[in-house]
């Protein structure tokens, strides 16, 4: 291992706690390997030839993160990390003997739905701690700490004040509806994760070994490297192509800011704006198709909407983001006259494409998959495609010893955001036994007056701070059981509603004081966190706006639109993203002034909205900066060589 990766994993690991594992030696070592390979090994056989009964496939599922959790994951981050303590394996083994009862004692289960015997609440309340404990380990302790909330809510019903209260759950309904049933911890979220999301990160394990990441990274180059700000440019191409795959910003930031960040330091950029660049565009794969951090399979069996209409309900949003990041990035070059790479030191485009073009099949292959089978089977038939491809070429051609070492890497990452989606459905088992989403719903449109405008910025806010610190499916699930509801009720899409509280929880990887996106890139920069925080917040600012643009009018999400429509949509939305970008940059095609500053984001914000009227009146509006800006740099005297 070079020591180029050694770094790389400890800046993922100071940042994620996802990735803060122990390093095994000997038979434990091979232990671990062997029980993660088996996992993937289960879900791929289920995948390609059959689920099994839905609360079994569910607790085999956590059977393996349960194990894997504890014996991966240290309980604190200064313990011993080359030895598994004895306390871990007998919470390993007890996580073998909790889901192992559901396994044995699923039809007795059933046939008593309701009335559940004093094992069934003992081995509940077991599995419930291990749940929480083993989430703490591998994401940190905030959703745990959530979740224990809605617990102690549960309980406390009689004793709170209006809207909040409730008539209280005993002991005995608690621990069944979380243990025994598919609306506690056994519930969508996990079911999600057993299915669809297991599936998709064992799909992106096999891109890995591939060799794709360093081929987008090297065709961002050669595509953008040369150009004024190259290296910022690369790295925006570069981070969406990954993070459009990758489960997580932190993840993204760092493999690829790597290459870039540095790139970006000798060309000029600041060690804070190379740091928030990438943390930027790492953080908006997130919400750009087809794989959107996973949380759009389990927004698809949230709303009954199917995925690839997610999918392309999000395809504009998500451009209009990377718009708004590229522009802003040219801007700031153009600002501080920053060149490129010489051509000569950068991947040629045509051979370093022409050499791993056939790496990018199994993403087209994923999308027309997606078409016409479900996810499940998509990315079943995409990981085959990938191994197919990959030998089609002797550069790229791999041997069983890498594709083992690719499961167990899928089943290493789906552990911690199995956990969290495990731990979540505690949440959601609470929220749907005290009906408290609703609670909250209206709660948020009583204190916004019942008006649209006002319930947006709540859910935004809440969307934000529920969603720091938590990875992508973990904060969706919250979020959707918590916060979606609200909008609905005032008459937002279902969709529009989903995807603005995605898109907020998302943007606090980039919201300080916890923009964890932001800190991992500011480690590898050497530049100030906080600082490097409000770069990135300020170059993802246009994903600020979108959300409320197409909650207010989802032409954007293009639902029932017709092709004119979409394209004028899209269009003067773009050229609004634009306009927003030269007023937060303060720059166009030279400095500008305070007013043309302030015309600009006038009319950024009416061409946005997809309204004829407001977008002929905001292309008037920012007319006006764009012709004088032109005419003082026509007259701005050449410089004498």
């Amino acid at each position: 291992m070079s020591d180029s990766t050694i770094n790389i994993e400890e800046q993922i690991a100071e940042f994620d706690k996802s990735a803060n594992t122990r390093s095994l030696r000997g038979i434990i070592a091979i232990l671990v390997t062997t029980i993660a390979i088996a996992m993937s090994a289960f879900h791929l056989y289920t995948a390609g030839f059959g689920l099994l009964l839905t609360m079994k496939q569910r607790a085999l599922h956590l059977l393996f993160v349960l194990v894997l959790g504890f014996l991966l994951y240290p309980p604190a981050k200064n313990a011993r990390k080359d030895r598994v303590a004895i306390l871990d394996w007998v919470l390993a083994i007890l996580g073998i003997v909790v889901t192992g009862y559901i396994l044995l004692n699923y039809e007795q289960l059933v046939r008593r739905g309701g009335l559940p015997t004093s094992m069934d609440l003992l081995l509940g309340v077991i599995t419930i701690g291990l749940v929480l404990e083993v989430t703490r380990r591998s994401i940190g302790p905030q959703l745990p700490i959530i979740a224990l909330v809605f617990i102690g809510y549960a309980f406390a019903g009689p004793y709170l004040p209006g809207l909040l209260g409730h008539r209280g759950y005993s002991y005995v309904r608690v621990v069944d509806q979380l243990y025994t049933t598919t609306e506690g911890i056994f519930g969508t979220p996990l079911g999600v994760s057993a299915t669809f999301v297991f599936m998709f990160i064992l799909f992106g394990s096999f891109l890995d070994i591939t060799g794709v990441g360093q081929f987008f990274i090297d065709v961002a180059l050669a595509i953008a490297g040369h150009r004024k700000g190259g290296p910022a440019k690369a790295a925006v191409l570069a981070s969406g192509f990954m993070g459009s795959i990758s489960g997580s910003s932190i993840a993204n930031t760092v493999t690829t800011g790597a290459f870039t960040i540095p790139l970006m330091k000798k060309i000029g950029y600041k060690p804070n704006f190379a740091g928030a660049v990438e943390a930027a565009a790492s953080t908006g794969g997130q919400i750009l198709p087809p794989v959107m951090g996973a949380a759009a399979f389990i927004m698809s069996e949230f709303t009954n909407i199917p995925y690839i209409q997610i999918v392309a309900s999000a395809v504009v949003p998500a451009l209009l983001y990377y718009v708004g990041v590229m522009v802003m990035v040219h801007l700031q070059a153009s600002k501080r006259g920053l060149k490129g790479i010489p051509k000569q030191e950068l991947p040629e485009f045509r051979s370093t494409f022409f050499m791993g073009f056939h790496l990018i099949l199994p993403l087209v292959a994923v999308v027309l998959f997606l078409i016409r089978f479900s996810p499940l089977r998509a990315a079943f038939l995409s990981i085959l495609v990938a191994l197919v491809v990959c030998m089609f070429r002797k550069h790229t051609r791999i041997k069983l010893r890498s594709i083992l070492m690719a499961m167990e890497d899928g089943a290493r990452k789906a552990v911690s955001v199995a956990a969290a989606c495990a731990c979540a459905g505690i949440i959601v088992g609470i929220v749907t036994l005290t009906g408290l989403g609703l609670t909250f719903a209206n709660l948020i449109v009583s204190l916004a007056g019942g008006l649209l405008l006002p319930t947006l910025l709540l859910t935004m806010v809440a969307s934000i701070i529920l969603g720091m610190g938590l990875p992508t499916t973990a904060k969706y699930i919250v979020l959707a059981t918590m916060a979606a509801p609200a909008l609905v009720l005032l008459g937002v899409p279902l969709i529009a509603a989903h995807l603005f509280i995605l898109y907020f929880g998302v943007i606090a990887d980039v919201t300080p004081p916890v923009a964890l996106a932001a800190y991992a890139g500011a480690g590898i920069a050497g530049g100030d966190s906080f600082k490097t925080g409000m770069q990135a917040l300020k170059l993802a600012s246009a994903g600020f706006l979108i959300p409320f643009i197409f909650a207010m009018s989802p032409e954007l999400l293009l639902i029932d639109v017709t092709v004119v429509q979409a394209i004028t949509a899209t269009v003067t939305a773009v050229i609004g993203v634009v306009a927003f970008a030269s007023a937060m940059q303060d720059f166009f095609i030279t400095k500008t002034r305070i007013w043309e500053r302030v015309l600009f984001l006038v009319g950024s914000l009416m061409l946005i909205n997809p309204d004829v009227s407001m977008d002929l009146i905001g292309l008037a509006v920012v007319a006006v900066p764009v012709l004088t800006q032109f005419l003082r740099y026509r007259r701005t005297p050449v410089p004498a060589v």
